[in-house]
């Protein structure tokens, strides 16, 4: 009799273990996404602030440009 007790013990310790590992990887794959999440959310708030950034000195850049062509011209014409 002590023999079946000591086994349907260990059977139950063994679902025991058994359902707290499917948890503990639940509880890893969920932390896993939010991780990749966070590191795609990070990745585009990097690349949009660059874009902005090259887009910023192409403006700035346009603006020099075209004011520097406005005088040259504008002094070949008075000049």
């Amino acid at each position: 009799m002590r023999m079946g007790q000591s086994l349907t013990q260990f059977e139950a310790a063994f679902r025991e273990e058994a359902a707290q590992s499917v948890v503990r990887r639940d509880h890893l794959r969920r932390q896993a996404v939010q991780r990749t999440h966070a590191r795609r959310v990070e990745r585009v708030r990097k690349q949009g602030t660059l874009r902005f950034t090259v887009l910023a000195l192409t403006i700035l850049a346009t603006a020099v440009i075209v004011t520097i062509v406005m005088f040259q011209t504008l002094a070949l014409l008075v000049g």
